[in-house]
C-alpha cells in the first residue's frame, strides 16, 4: 500500500536548517508556565522517535515535587563544585566557575528520561550484540523532543553534572531504568542564534571537514 511521501521542499529544507540552527541547550529560563497541551504535544512527538527494534525503551518521569527539586538542584550544585576543582589553577578556572550549568530551580518542567534496560518490547531484536542501542534510542527521543519544543518556542537545557545512581534512587524508579537525561524545560530568558558557550568564549563549533573521515 502506497500512502503517499509527502513532499518536503526546498522551503521546508531551509526552515528545517534553521530549527537546527536555532536549538539551544538553554540555562535561563523566563518564570512563564507551560500549557499542559503544549507539554502533551511535544511528549507526544518524541514517542515518533526511532527506537531499535521498535523497542520504544524510553521512560519519561515529569518532576512534580518541590521537595525533589530542592533535592536535585542541591545535589547537582554540590556535583558542580567537584567538577570544578578539575579546573583549580587552570586558565579556565575563572571561566568555568561563572558559567550557569542548570536551571533546576527556574524552569517550569522538569523531565528525566529513562531507559528500560529490561523492556519486552521490541521482543529483543538488534540487542543481542550491542544492548546499549536502547539507550542511543532513548536519546533520539531526547532530540526529538528538542526540536518538537524549539518550534514551540520552548527552550530545554540537559543537565550532566550529577551522579546517575543518585538521581535514579532519588526518584525512586524500577531498578532496570538507567538515567540518560534530567532535562529542564521552559521558555528562554532571552533567545540568541549563538550558542551560549561560544558567546562565552568556552567552545565555537567547529568544521565538519575535521570530524569526517573515509576508510
Amino acid at each position: 500500500m502506497n500512502e503517499g511521501q509527502p513532499l518536503f521542499d526546498a522551503d521546508f529544507e531551509q526552515r528545517f536548517e534553521t530549527l537546527l540552527r536555532w536549538r539551544r541547550d538553554v540555562r535561563h529560563f523566563a518564570p512563564r508556565p507551560i500549557a499542559e497541551q503544549d507539554m502533551a504535544h511535544i511528549l507526544a512527538q518524541a514517542a515518533l522517535s526511532p527506537s531499535v527494534g521498535n523497542s520504544q525503551p524510553w521512560r519519561f518521569v515529569r518532576l512534580r515535587s518541590p521537595g525533589i527539586r530542592e533535592a536535585l538542584a542541591r545535589h547537582v550544585d554540590e556535583q558542580n563544585a567537584r567538577a570544578a576543582q578539575r579546573y583549580a589553577g587552570q586558565e579556565r578556572e575563572g571561566e568555568y566557575l561563572t558559567l550557569k550549568l542548570h536551571g533546576i530551580a527556574e524552569a517550569p518542567e522538569i523531565l528525566a528520561v529513562f531507559c528500560d534496560e529490561q523492556t519486552p518490547t521490541g521482543h529483543g531484536l538488534g540487542i543481542a550484540t550491542m544492548p546499549e542501542m536502547l539507550r542511543y534510542s532513548c536519546v533520539t527521543a531526547i532530540h526529538t523532543l528538542w526540536l518538537a519544543a524549539r518550534i514551540r518556542g520552548i527552550g530545554i537545557g540537559w543537565v550532566s553534572i550529577l551522579d546517575p545512581e543518585a538521581v535514579t534512587a532519588m526518584l525512586d524508579v524500577p531498578a532496570h531504568w538507567s538515567l540518560i537525561a534530567l532535562l529542564c524545560i521552559g521558555y528562554p530568558d532571552a533567545d540568541s542564534y549563538t550558542p551560549e558557550l561560544e558567546r562565552r568564549g568556552w567552545q565555537a563549533r567547529e568544521p565538519l571537514a575535521e570530524r569526517l573521515f573515509e576508510r
